[in-house]
């Protein structure tokens, strides 16, 4: 019977591995945290000086090898975190410049679905918004970022493990359904495994997930944000070379304060915020077909009339959404035809020619040459 993966175990194997010129291990500087393991499946992080970062990358492989060596091992991913300080002198826009990561190989646009709180639906949009995209006959990913609630896997329907990209890489190959290419933590680890993790920790993984995974050639990634705007959400925010930011929010005062909020954060960081979405937005009863204005109606119009950003649309409350997303059908691609599918296509539409319009208005203007 094969003995089981412990913390000491993984300790014990990077005991014998230091950054480069230092006396002290990993383990001895307290390098290590949040150590996380899965069946056979390791996960944890190293901390790094801002201004080592590529010297520490050696040190990450080594200890990568070397959990990778315990018998019966498994996957094993290593996240290397680091806070990145400012300079003092810049402006805020200078300051979002400064810490924006660069592009991601491949990826023309990245936007960012996102909400001020939990509960308002955001990932059922974000899915439906990137199937919605992939049906205009672009090549669409989407990235669950979020790691404590990871719902890509139920929402997409998919139960396979991720796999390396190719014999000896060092890349993740995304799963793939309906067209589009995913990747999620919920891939990664059991649905009822707790992600304990502090916010380095998380950042890492959400940076190995963005940068270390074969996305191929992509005309979008639609980035699946985690609720609320804390320290997570404005690093991703600053780290992320995001092309434009979809506020998701229901339609009473106590949503619409949070997605104020959503959206502000975007604009302190010179994240284009494309619009807003009302969900749930009405009810429409199956046997009387009476609408039902359940949560209030229109404040979303009103708050991005506002705050000068365009309102996309309103996605009404519907037990046949619901049903298809716990499913893992979502109702874009598995009902193309309904009236539901119509309202994220139409979404999806706006979307794209915002980022067309966008993309435009930076190109240079084309030379003119003449021939003698």
């Amino acid at each position: 019977m094969m003995t089981a993966i412990t913390r000491e175990n993984v300790l014990e194997a990077l005991a014998g591995i230091s950054p480069p010129g230092a006396s002290q291990s990993i383990v001895s500087q307290g390098l290590v945290s949040e150590v996380v393991i899965n069946g056979n499946d390791v996960m944890f992080a190293l901390s790094a000086d801002p201004r080592n970062v590529p010297a520490m990358e050696t040190t990450r492989q080594a200890a990568e090898a070397a959990v990778k060596a315990l018998p019966g091992i498994g996957k094993v991913m290593v996240a290397l975190t680091a806070d990145r300080p400012m300079t003092r002198s810049a402006t805020p826009a200078q300051a979002a410049r400064q810490a924006r990561g660069t592009a991601v190989e491949g990826v023309s646009h990245i936007i960012a679905v996102a909400s001020g709180k939990g509960g308002v639906g955001k990932s059922t949009t974000a899915v439906n918004i990137a199937l919605g995209l992939a049906a205009l006959g672009h090549r669409i990913g989407i990235l669950d970022a979020d790691i404590y609630g990871p719902s890509m896997p139920k929402l997409m329907g998919i139960v396979d493990k991720p796999k390396l990209a190719s014999p000896g890489s060092k890349l993740l190959a995304p799963l793939e359904r309906y067209g589009i290419k995913a990747m999620s933590m919920g891939f990664l680890v059991e649905e009822a495994t707790p992600m304990i993790w502090r916010g380095p920790m998380v950042m890492g993984a959400l940076v190995q997930m963005l940068r270390e995974v074969a996305w191929g050639r992509l005309d979008c990634l639609v980035v699946d944000m985690p609720p609320g705007t804390g320290d997570v959400q404005l690093t991703l925010a600053q780290q992320t070379p995001l092309s434009g930011a979809i506020i998701v929010s229901t339609p009473q005062d106590l949503a619409l304060i949070d997605a104020r909020k959503g959206l502000n954060m975007f604009k302190k960081v010179n994240v284009p915020v494309l619009g807003i979405i009302e969900n749930m937005s009405y009810f429409l009863c199956t046997n009387c077909g009476e609408r039902h204005e359940i949560f209030g109606h229109g404040g979303a119009r009103i708050e991005a009339e506002r705050m000068g950003v365009p309102f996309l649309g309103e996605v009404p409350l519907d037990a046949r959404l619901r049903e298809r997303s716990d499913k893992g059908e979502p109702v874009t691609v598995c009902e193309p035809s309904s009236p539901l599918a119509a309202i994220y296509q139409s979404i999806a539409r706006q979307i794209w020619t915002a980022l067309a319009t966008a993309e435009a208005a930076v190109k240079p203007p084309p030379r003119i040459v003449i021939d003698r």
